[in-house]
């Protein structure tokens, strides 16, 4: 059996009780933190408080040689754990599908998407929501600014009157064009000065989603890229329409002007 965990949104206590049983379960673990990371908590942290050895597989290990996961998984029971929910990632869905076709049963223990607390943070209705979109640095699709794909994708929300989640670029280790091997992390006021064509554009940064001190800010963008929103994981959410109930969770939970709000009242 092959397990797939999700370990929730910040720690190593964010995992359900659900997906803790699984791990303590098992005969081996294995992990990836690529796709995503729990900035609240190491590797080291993760074994001591789950009582496991856990092997974390980068990229290579994952995608291109699972064959050891797989090998133990046709004998053993095997966790693979990664950061959220663990079918959120493609990587993740073509995971189960190859393990899958070698004969090995599969099972799914979901965990805490970033799309639902930025949903629950923010007052914006989750079923209101669109197209998910990533903006990556301007070094990582080896172009300027930002993808044709991205503004396309907000547009077409916004013409809809739908929120946009969108989720800001991580990398990991040594990357092309990546000056550095530690880890990168895109903050909520570059994403908003790289969206700075909409000047007058109301947005939303959420900061640190399931960690015990959230940052929640709603303003126009040129006003985010001034601002700082602490450590890492940051995600922005560019309204829609707004219904009324969410207009005022803006204005209450998230700091929004209300002037900014009115102009997105259906």
């Amino acid at each position: 059996m092959l397990t797939f965990v999700g370990l929730g949104l910040y720690d190593e206590r964010s995992v359900t009780v659900e997906g803790q049983e699984a791990l303590r379960r098992a005969d081996r673990a294995y992990a990836e933190f690529y796709t995503s990371r729990l900035v609240g908590t190491t590797v080291k942290d993760l074994e001591a408080y789950h009582g496991r050895e856990i092997s974390v597989r980068d990229r290579a290990g994952v995608e291109q040689h699972p064959e050891e996961m797989f090998d133990a998984a046709a004998e053993e029971d095997v966790v693979f754990l990664t950061a959220g929910d663990t079918m959120i990632s493609t990587t993740h869905v073509d995971l189960r599908m190859r393990a899958a076709e070698r004969g090995i049963d599969t099972r799914v223990v979901h965990g805490v998407t970033a799309q639902s607390a930025a949903s629950g943070l923010t007052g914006l209705q989750n079923y209101r929501f669109g197209k998910a979109v990533t903006l990556p640095f301007p070094y990582a699709h080896g172009g300027e600014g930002v993808p044709p794909s991205v503004i396309e994708s907000i547009e077409a929300n916004r013409q809809r009157g739908l929120h946009t989640l969108v989720y800001l670029d991580i990398k990991v280790g040594d990357v092309p064009g990546k000056e550095t091997a530690e880890d990168e992390f895109m903050t909520g006021d570059v994403a908003a000065a790289l969206l700075a064509e909409w000047d007058d554009t109301l947005a939303v940064v959420v900061a640190r989603a399931g960690s015990p001190d959230p940052t929640v800010v709603a303003d126009r963008l040129p006003a985010l890229a001034e601002r700082t929103f602490g450590g890492p994981l940051h995600l922005l959410v560019v309204p829609g329409t707004l219904h009324h109930l969410e207009a005022d969770a803006l204005r209450t939970l998230c700091g929004a002007p209300a002037d900014a709000v009115e102009e997105l009242l259906a």
